[in-house]
C-alpha cells in the first residue's frame, strides 16, 4: 500500500461486450476512492510536498480530470451516489452521515455497481471504508449489496474513541479524541468482526495483501473482477504503518497520503504481475473536499473556495484519474463529469443491464476513448442536509455556476475566508451569485449584477427547474436515528458496553 494520492478512485474494468479485447474478455474494474482528499492534495495536481509517485504515474499515463465532481460534500451520501449512479436524495442517504448505531443504511433495493456486474460473472470485493450503514443484523453491510468479499471498517475511523489507539509506530497515539461514548473501531471480514479495536498501523498492509491476492486469484481463474478500494486515508485521525511513518515532508497528512499511494502502487504491480494490466480499467477519485478544520493535518483544496461540508467548489470538485493502458491515451480533460457517471460507464463497457430506476449519471466512453464532449450538461449541488424546502444550493451549467443558497461548515473552519466557516449561516441569494468557473475557479467575482449575464442566469434557472421537477426524495435513512444496541460489538453479550467490546 505504498502509492501516494489520497482521493484515489480506481475502477479496474474487464473489457466490455461492445469494447472487446484481443481475446474477447470482459474488462476488470478497480475503483480507488480517497477520503477527504482535496483538489490540491496530489503532486499531479500541483502540491509541492505531497509524495504521490504512483498516483502521479497514473495521471501521466492516463487521463486526468480538471472538472470532476462528487455528489455531496460529506462521506455517506457521496459513496451512495458513486455506487448507484443516483443522487443521494433519491436513495435517502441524508441528512449527514451514518454512525455505528444508525438504524438506516443504503436501501437494499438500490442497485450498486457490484450488483450490475454480478450477472455477468464478475468476482466482486471491497476493502476499506463502507460508510453506508451496518444496521439490524448487519443487513446493510456490502456483502448484502453485491460484494462477495469485504475487509474493512464499515464507517469512518474517527467514529469511536481513538485517544488510546496507536496511529503511528512505535506507539504514537492518535491526534485528538474522536467520537466518545461509542464502541471502538472494528475491522470486519465479510459480516464478522475480525479485530476490535483495529490496529491502524497494520491496516494498509492487510488491505494491500488482500487486494493482491484477489487480483491474482481471479486472474488465474480467468474470472473478471471488480475491486472497490475506498481508503480511510486521508480522513482524520491520520495514521500510517512502518514503511511510511515520518517519511513525508508534509507531516502526518503526507505520511497517510504516501501510504495510500503505496497501496495503489501495490495494486498496479499486482495487475502487471498477473498480466491483467492491459485488461483493467482503473479509476481514482475522492469522496469530497478536504477537512480544512484540521489545518495542516487536513487536506488542501488548491485554488478552489472552501472545502468539506460546503457546496463551494472546494467541497465537491475533486481530483480524478482514468487509467487503462492501450485504451485510454494520456492527457487532460476539462469535460464536466461526476462520480455519478461511473455506473453507466461500467454498464456500457460490459454490456450490463442498467437498473430500471431514474439514473443521474452519463456514460463517459466518448470522453475516455475519443476525447469527445461530455454528455453531462449540468452539475447539481446539494448541501449535507438537503430538503425539498430549499432544494438545490447551486447549479453549474457549462462554465457558469449559480449559488441560490450558501452556508459555511465547521468542517471548513480555520481558513481566512469567513464564507467557509460555521458562522457563515444559511443565506439565500436572489438573484443568485454567478461565477465563471473557467476564469474564476476560486469563486471570487460575482457576475450576477452584470446585465449581459441575464440570459445565463435564466438558462441555469430553467435547468434547475426541470431537474427539481423530476426529483423525488427518498425516505431519509440517516434521519432514522441511532440505537446503541446496533453498534458493532465482537462480544455482543458483554457488559458494560461500549467499553467491553474488545477482541484481538
Amino acid at each position: 500500500m505504498e502509492y501516494h494520492c489520497t482521493l484515489v478512485f480506481v475502477l479496474a474494468t474487464l473489457l466490455p461486450h461492445n469494447c472487446v479485447t484481443l481475446d474477447s474478455q470482459l474488462p476488470n474494474f478497480i475503483l480507488l476512492f480517497a477520503d477527504d482528499l482535496g483538489f490540491g492534495d496530489l503532486g499531479c495536481y500541483g502540491h509541492p510536498s505531497s509524495a504521490t509517485p504512483n498516483l502521479d504515474k497514473l495521471a501521466s499515463n492516463g487521463l486526468r480530470f480538471t472538472d470532476f465532481y462528487c455528489s455531496s460534500p460529506v462521506c455517506s451520501p457521496s459513496r451512495a451516489a458513486l455506487l448507484t449512479g443516483r443522487y443521494q436524495t433519491r436513495s435517502g442517504i441524508y441528512p449527514g452521515v451514518f454512525y455505528p448505531g444508525s438504524r438506516g443504511g443504503l436501501p437494499l433495493n438500490e442497485t450498486t455497481i457490484a450488483e450490475v456486474l454480478k450477472p455477468l460473472g464478475y468476482a466482486t470485493a471491497i476493502i476499506g471504508k463502507w460508510h453506508l450503514g451496518v444496521g439490524p443484523d448487519r443487513m446493510y453491510l456490502p456483502t448484502n449489496q453485491g460484494f462477495d468479499h469485504y475487509l474493512g471498517i464499515p464507517y469512518s475511523h474517527d467514529q469511536g474513541p481513538c485517544q488510546n489507539l496507536t496511529c503511528f509506530p512505535p506507539d504514537i497515539k492518535c491526534f485528538g479524541t474522536c467520537d466518545q461514548g461509542l464502541v471502538t473501531i472494528p475491522l470486519f471480514a465479510n459480516d464478522t468482526i475480525k479485530q476490535q479495536p483495529v490496529s491502524l498501523p497494520d491496516l494498509e498492509k492487510s488491505y494491500s495483501d488482500f487486494a493482491t491476492q484477489f487480483i491474482m486469484t481471479n486472474t488465474m481463474r480467468k474470472q473478471p473482477f471488480f475491486l472497490y478500494y475506498p481508503s480511510h486515508h486521508t480522513h482524520h485521525p491520520q495514521f500510517a504503518g512502518k514503511g511510511t511513518a515520518r517519511m513525508s515532508r508534509r507531516g502526518p497528512f503526507g505520511d497517510a497520503l504516501m501510504e495510500f499511494d503505496g497501496t495503489v502502487g501495490s495494486i498496479i504491480q499486482a495487475l502487471v504481475d498477473s498480466r491483467a494490466h492491459n485488461n483493467t480499467f482503473v479509476f481514482f477519485t475522492s469522496d469530497n473536499g478536504p477537512s480544512l478544520m484540521r489545518m495542516s493535518r487536513g487536506g488542501n483544496a488548491g485554488p478552489l473556495k472552501c472545502g468539506k461540508g460546503t457546496t463551494y467548489e472546494g467541497g465537491m470538485r475533486v481530483p480524478a484519474i482514468a487509467y487503462w493502458p492501450g485504451r485510454i491515451k494520456p492527457g487532460v480533460t476539462h469535460a464536466l463529469t461526476s462520480t455519478l457517471d461511473l455506473l453507466p460507464t461500467v454498464a456500457r463497457l460490459t454490456g450490463a443491464k442498467l437498473p430500471r430506476v431514474q439514473l443521474d449519471g452519463f456514460d463517459m466512453s466518448d470522453i475516455l476513448f475519443r476525447r469527445g464532449p461530455s454528455k453531462r450538461e449540468a452539475m447539481f449541488y446539494y448541501p449535507t442536509d438537503p430538503s425539498e424546502k430549499h432544494g438545490l444550493f447551486a447549479v453549474r451549467v457549462g462554465r457558469y455556476k449559480a449559488h441560490y443558497y450558501t452556508q459555511g461548515s465547521i468542517l471548513s473552519d480555520t481558513t481566512p475566508d469567513q464564507d467557509c466557516h460555521e458562522t457563515a449561516h444559511l443565506e439565500r441569494h436572489d438573484p443568485p451569485l454567478l461565477f465563471d468557473l473557467e476564469a474564476d475557479p476560486s469563486e471570487n467575482y460575482n457576475l450576477a449584477t452584470h446585465s449581459e449575464y441575464k440570459a445565463v442566469l435564466q438558462l441555469i434557472q430553467d435547468v434547475k427547474t426541470e431537474f427539481e421537477g423530476g426529483m423525488v426524495f427518498g425516505e431519509a435513512q440517516v434521519g432514522k436515528g441511532t440505537d446503541p444496541a446496533l453498534e458493532p460489538c465482537c462480544a455482543p453479550q458483554c457488559t458494560p458496553k461500549p467499553t467491553c467490546c474488545s477482541c484481538s
